[in-house]
């Protein structure tokens, strides 16, 4: 741990490659006292409401098990099935040796000053872990939840599903209703060990105000998969990642999919980078973006290392209300025999499907939520029923907002 936390004080003034700078001293990260639940029951109803709206269920209704964390304080965790651990990060460094073969092994703490800050004044995260051959069913579902206005969010989380299992997580970060700005880190180490699978799916619903920069790495082993699911639709002031995934066992697949909304004054820049390393492995980033006068960076890179990978690119955006969304694809494969291809395109609703709608008795308001619904419809193999429930209704919010 010395080792890590002298990377990570050599790098808290490190600039971010991507994104613009934030000056973290504008926030405060004074850890903030918060009482552990018994019940989820106790939460407040305006919050459980704002959790909702993030895919989180308090009442835990088709949930494998579950955790919060309140600002800086994990205030409930645990697992309803044998074969689960759901631990709060900073219990577990303290009580699981083998914790320390998972934390910061994949990010670098010294990436940036969000990492390196993640490490200094690390507040909590969520270690969630199937184990060897379980089939957890039901997602796993976890909250990061900003209630104190200005604070300054870190937190570490490490998701494990080892050889031969199956895990399903729901990750939903939102805020208080009263709460206008705040700063969010999150560090997430994703592994996927051999013949296991593990689906993440993760909702924003942030403040307006808001500045978010999770840094996130996962690794799949031979004949794993590792499906991950990004929805951003609501406003927040700027939001950038660019999560990476290295294929490293042969047969091993990955597969991105991002829904995001950029609204006036919102500054999205997300992508997904996939490295296949191994024979067979396989490579999918599908995006979709839609501008409603905001900015929308949308990025893709694909890196085929060894012959016989296939992978597939596809970014398409939409402007609706003017706003500017820049597609950057990338493809680079380093040696002969690799399969990889890429589809971009970014424009604004053809005026003749508006028409034919209305022709059918609809509003020209009406016609123009249906076809962003229909945009935004992706099918994403694999994944529970109860997790493309949680997408659905993202999604039918969204068409609300624009009616």
């Amino acid at each position: 741990m010395r080792d890590i936390d002298e990377k990570a004080l050599k790098a808290r003034e490190k600039k971010a490659v991507l994104g613009p700078d934030v000056d973290l001293a504008t926030f405060t990260a004074d850890p903030v006292q918060h009482s552990a639940l018994k019940s989820l029951d106790q939460l407040p109803d305006e919050d459980r409401s704002q959790m909702l709206k993030a895919g989180i269920d308090t009442g835990e209704a088709g949930r494998s098990g579950s955790y919060i964390q309140m600002d800086t304080a994990a205030i409930f965790s645990r697992s309803r099935q044998e074969g689960l651990e759901v631990i709060p990060i900073k219990r577990a460094l303290k009580e699981c040796d083998w914790i320390h073969d998972y934390y910061w092994k994949l990010v670098s703490v010294d990436v940036d000053k969000y990492t390196a800050r993640a490490q200094l004044d690390l507040h909590d995260g969520y270690v969630i872990r199937a184990l060897p051959g379980s089939k957890v069913i039901y997602p796993v579902q976890a909250c990061l939840y900003l209630d104190k206005e200005n604070l300054s969010q870190y937190v570490h989380n490490l998701i494990i599903a080892e050889e031969g299992a199956e895990l399903h997580v729901i990750t939903g970060c939102a805020t208080a209703p009263h709460l206008r700005r705040g700063l969010h880190v999150g560090i997430s180490e994703f592994f996927v060990k051999r013949n296991a699978k593990l689906s993440f799916t993760m909702i924003h619903h942030w403040a307006e105000e808001m500045v978010v920069r999770p840094r996130s790495v996962g690794i799949v082993e031979e004949g794993g998969l590792f499906l991950n699911n990004y929805i951003c639709m609501k406003p927040v002031k700027s939001l950038q990642m660019y999560p990476t995934t290295h294929l490293v066992g042969k047969g091993a697949v990955s597969r991105f999919y991002g829904l995001m909304v950029g609204n006036p004054g919102t500054e999205l820049d997300v992508g997904g980078r996939v490295l296949l390393k191994a024979e067979d492995t396989r490579a999918e980033i599908i995006a979709r973006a839609i501008s409603n006068g905001g900015t929308i960076i949308s990025r893709g890179d694909l890196v085929g290392e060894v012959p016989g990978i296939k992978a597939h690119l596809e970014c398409r955006g939409l402007i609706l209300k003017g706003g500017v969304i820049h597609a950057i694809p990338e493809l680079r494969g380093t040696i002969d025999g690799v399969e990889m291809s890429h589809e971009a395109a970014v424009g604004k609703i053809d005026q003749e499907e508006i028409l034919y709608l209305m022709s059918r008795g609809l509003s020209e308001d009406e016609a123009t939520a249906t076809i962003v619904r229909g945009f935004l419809s992706v099918d994403i193999p694999g994944l529970p029923a109860g997790l493309k429930a949680e997408i659905d209704r993202a999604v039918d919010q969204t068409e609300k907002d624009m009616m």
